[in-house]
């Protein structure tokens, strides 16, 4: 094997040790053809660094390399989680976790991983019979009090991708101080020689590894039934439904949550029933993106259906298209996030107090659903980017006796949490609550749609969009830090030819009004930036903290309230037409010319 040159010495050091004979045979083939094959750029992206252990686990793509996702990466950072879980464990007892996984390539053999390191360390490990979706992982994580739990799964990301989630006893993702210790323990772990091991089998023989069972489908399952508002309603306007899994894992918990529910009449896609790592007929594994629920859409227009759901692979998102005059409209993250709101405060506000009510939600969601929730007298503060934050909201207020009542939490990228029986985003309630929605707006002889127009009439017509920038490797890694640091550097003053009003920098807490410094933000820092018009228009920058790329935000609104239904759809449209030019006079403003 004759390697290329690398400019760091370190990338041939790593190249020679996963050659060497203390890797197994695939991989060692996999890396020396690539030298073979003088694939320099390959070989440093894959070598070129160690996968970053970041504050909610790994994400990477597949294959052999310390940049990779793979068994050996996955080993060692479970014996670091396992280091630091046994040194800082908060709740008493025997160690217990909780292991699931997704439909994704090797998702399985990475959770029988995770299973052996940390029952050879000392855990009792319940791991999930076969795919599962990441909610029943933080649901049973509290259910059965374990210590930690980790879920295998790169939720929506490309089928190249793999992941690894890490929740804390409580069922949240960790954050400070925890996320911090656990990368310090992982990063300890240098060698596959540290890494104590169990094989699964004997570990499942030994009864060190459970295999849950029925029992815990059926006590998931019951613990989202509880959120159900108004049986009889659903009973005489439940609407037809179609629902794919996008070839993940919803389809295990999904249907028959919906059938508990009382939706009868539900078609499921049928080959998108069939779990899949590849997604072979989904354009995107991603509901975010509209391509994903195409098959979907187009058999709901066959079968007469008038509401479309889709979870993402994990099912811990949900995307929705709803039947409007005629034709299926799909609603977005931003749009749903505040129909859901303003449907729970609206049924439950009266039953918390007096108590307030209260939700939560993030930075990058529209204004629309904090103007919607303080219109109820809800409380609704936001937090950052990241269902761990929403979380760590509700342990706060569960820690004051439950005042504010959590009701829901919520983040424009298709996350919705109804209820406390876990605490992670959970496509599988949203699914249920969303058609309960459908069958409410119904009884009234709307749609989901009429009812968003409903909330631009009450709260000032919005409209949201994104865009993300993909740059991957070394030079994207650089690419997204020049961005970032011209911002810090040079932040625009004006936009689109409009003053800036308020500049806010998550990263050191400070907010400028109009170039002057003001008040100080109140949040964890993070590498996020906030850039405020006059007239409620808001532009976010923000790095993806699990892909590579740099994301874009962008809240276009109308400062006046529309007076008729056909007012805020006119606004609307308008507001729509200008979004291109504003994008292109936004990436401008910050340097950006790409």
């Amino acid at each position: 094997m004759t390697l290329p040159h690398f400019n760091d010495p370190a990338i041939t050091r790593r190249i020679e040790e996963w050659t060497s004979s203390a890797y197994d045979e695939k991989t060692r083939a996999e890396v020396s053809a690539l030298a073979d094959a003088g694939d320099a750029k390959e070989l440093e992206d894959r070598f070129y660094r160690t996968l970053e252990f970041g504050t909610g686990g790994l994400r990477g793509k597949l294959g052999a390399g310390t940049n990779r996702m793979n068994a050996y990466i996955v080993a060692r950072a479970t014996q670091g989680l396992a280091n630091y879980v046994k040194a800082n464990a908060t709740r008493p007892g025997p160690l217990r976790a909780v292991v699931g996984h997704d439909s994704r390539h090797r998702s399985r053999e990475f959770a029988e991983t995770v299973a052996g390191v940390l029952a050879a360390n000392g855990f009792y490990v319940h791991i999930s019979p076969t795919i599962r979706p990441t909610p029943y992982v933080s649901y049973a994580i509290r259910e059965l009090q374990c210590h930690t739990g980790i879920m295998v799964t790169a939720s929506h990301n490309p089928r190249e991708y793999n992941g690894y989630k890490v929740y804390w006893d409580d069922g949240s993702q960790v954050i400070a101080p925890h996320d911090e210790g656990i990368i310090r323990e992982v990063d300890k772990v240098t060698d596959d020689s540290m890494v104590l091991r169990a094989k699964f089998d004997e570990a499942v023989a030994q009864g060190l590894v459970k295999v849950m069972g029925a029992e815990m489908d059926e006590a998931y399952l019951a613990a989202v039934l509880k959120q159900r508002i108004d049986e009889p309603t659903i009973r005489a306007y439940a609407p037809r439904i179609v629902y794919t899994p996008l070839h993940g894992v919803g389809g295990t918990m999904a249907p028959e949550a919906l059938r508990q529910w009382g939706f009868r009449d539900v078609i499921c896609e049928p080959e998108q029933m069939k779990p899949d790592g590849d997604f072979p007929t989904a354009a995107s594994p991603n509901p975010e993106e509209g391509a994903a629920l195409d098959r979907a859409v187009k058999l709901a227009e066959k079968e007469g259906a008038e509401l479309v759901l889709a979870t993402d692979p994990d099912a811990d998102r949900l995307g929705v298209a709803v039947l409007h005059q005629g034709k299926f409209r799909l609603m977005t993250g931003n749009q749903m996030c505040a129909l859901v709101g303003d449907f729970l405060i609206s049924n439950h506000k009266a039953r918390v107090a007096p108590r307030q009510a209260g939700m939560v939600t993030t930075i990058v969601t529209s204004p629309l659903v904090k103007k919607m929730a303080e219109g109820h007298g809800a409380a609704c503060p936001l937090v950052l980017t990241g269902f761990k934050w929403i979380a760590d909201t509700m342990r706060k207020w569960e820690a004051a006796g439950g005042n504010p009542a959590f009701l829901y939490g919520t983040e424009e990228s298709y996350g919705y949490l109804i209820g406390e029986h876990c605490r992670d985003k959970d496509g599988i309630v949203a699914s249920c609550v969303v058609a309960e929605m459908a069958a409410h707006a119904r009884k009234e002889g709307l749609t989901l749609v009429d009812k968003l127009d409903q909330l631009y009439v009450r709260h000032g017509v919005h409209y949201e969009f994104q865009k993300s920038i993909t740059m991957p490797g070394a030079d994207g890694a650089r690419q997204i830090a020049a961005i970032l640091d011209g911002i810090r550097k040079s932040p625009p003053s004006t936009i689109d030819g409009r003053p800036v009003a308020r500049f806010a920098r998550v990263d050191t807490g400070e907010v400028f009004a109009y170039g002057k410094p003001a008040e100080a933000l109140d949040l964890p820092r993070s590498d996020v930036f906030l850039f405020d018009l006059e007239d409620g228009t808001r532009g976010i920058v923000r790095p993806s903290g699990t892909e590579p790329k740099i994301k874009f935000y962008f809240f276009l609104c109308d400062a006046k309230k529309p007076a008729t239904i056909a007012e805020a759809r006119a606004t609307y449209d308008r507001l729509a037409q200008t979004a291109p030019a504003f994008l292109k006079e936004f990436l401008q403003a910050i340097g950006h010319q790409g």
